[in-house]
């Protein structure tokens, strides 16, 4: 606010100072408030030069659900600027009207302006996240890459027409502002996984990544291992990027490198499911450790259900008997006894270290129930 007053003349600066700041509330609580009405938790953040609202839902989306929840925000700013404008007498397409006063003008710039500027068909702009949706339905998996390809395109263009343009030529900057965050996107997907490192400790490996979610402190980090995606998504998710952050666990778990982190075991259940629930449904493959971390992540989130597929589905590309464990542990949650057992002696069979195993039972608190069960019993034995 402070800025915009600095950079413009007053009272007009610190008429738009104010606008800006109470639209921009408006325009996150309309994100937050149609998030919390698909049952999803929802809060904002307002940081420097930005509104964010982040949501984590409780149960799948609909595309037509995600992109009302993208257009709530400049509805609920439209709106409200609007209405104000109305109620003052101005009509908000008479340029005469609007510009009458330098508080009207301020309203009309920091209300229907910037709400519509949200709506361009552009990421990371509101505008961009609907027509995410609309491709996702054609393209799948696919459909980020492609908006984040038309998106850097229409920018791109967009910034050419305001340099050569007399009129448009100061909002050049604000114009590339966007295509540096668009770059970013396409810099987290294209950037590899890290190599595996055996001789870093496993011990050691443990403690960095805990020292990382605990303090934000990646100094304890062993040599040649890396923070793992889900800290740096959540970095990423916490400074307002959730496009960045959902990039970065897509790369690691379509990577076909082998990786040098540690799972996040540090994380609280709350950052766990505001990550996951970036993630593209079905849930993307590649890498068999992430897709193991990511298993065991869903089933320390409750959704048995979907840890149960996906383990399977890992397992069944690249077995493992880590998979195999995470499968039994879904089907013991769900009640599928059978299912956990044959799931289980799939373990044993093809598990080359029996105490590792026996410590995967022990450590898995969906065990518990059956611990005493005969059969589980015979089969540790």
């Amino acid at each position: 606010m402070i800025l915009v007053i600095a950079i413009n003349r007053l009272p007009f600066g610190a008429w738009l100072a104010a606008f800006v700041a109470v639209l921009t509330l408006i325009h996150e609580l309309g994100h937050a408030f149609a998030a919390r009405a698909t049952g999803a938790k929802a809060e904002i953040a307002l940081d420097l030069f930005y509104g964010y609202a982040a949501f984590v839902p409780t149960r799948p989306l609909k595309g037509w659900e995600r992109a009302g929840i993208s257009f709530a925000g400049p509805a609920a700013q439209l709106a409200v600027s609007l209405g104000a404008l109305v109620a003052m007498g101005v009509n908000p397409l008479q340029r005469d009207s609007f510009m009458r006063s330098d508080m009207t003008m301020a309203l009309w710039w920091a209300g229907p302006v910037i709400a519509l500027l949200n709506l361009v068909p552009v990421l990371p702009f509101d505008g961009g996240h609907i027509v995410l949706v609309g491709l996702e339905r054609v393209f799948g998996s696919r459909a980020k890459r492609i908006m984040v390809i038309l998106s850097i395109a229409l920018t791109a263009a967009g910034v050419v027409v305001c340099v050569f343009s007399d009129r448009y030529r100061s909002l050049a900057v604000f114009a590339a502002l966007p295509l540096l965050t668009q770059l970013q996107m396409v810099g987290e997907r294209r950037r590899p996984a890290q190599t595996s490192q055996p001789s870093i400790g496993i011990a050691q490996m443990a403690a960095g990544e805990q020292r990382a979610w605990a303090s934000d402190d990646t100094s304890a980090f062993a040599p040649g291992q890396q923070p793992s995606p889900w800290f740096i998504a959540h970095r990423h998710l916490r400074a307002g990027q959730p496009d960045l952050a959902g990039d970065v666990l897509v790369a690691a778990l379509t990577s076909q490198r082998d990786p040098a982190w540690w799972p996040p075991d540090a994380a609280s259940e709350r950052d766990l499911e505001a990550l996951v629930a970036l993630l593209p449904r079905p849930f993307p493959t590649g890498n068999a450790y992430a897709e193991y971390v990511l298993s065991g992540i869903l089933l320390r989130l409750g959704e048995y259900t979907d840890a149960a597929h996906y383990a399977a589905a890992a397992y069944a590309r690249r077995p493992a008997p880590s998979l195999a464990v995470n499968v039994s542990r879904a089907a013991v949650a769900l009640g599928d006894r059978p299912t956990a057992l044959a799931w289980l002696r799939t373990a044993a069979a093809t598990s080359a270290n029996s105490a590792s195993l026996r410590t995967a039972f022990d450590q898995s608190r969906e065990f518990d129930g059956v611990r005493n069960d005969p059969e589980f019993a015979q089969l540790l034995r």
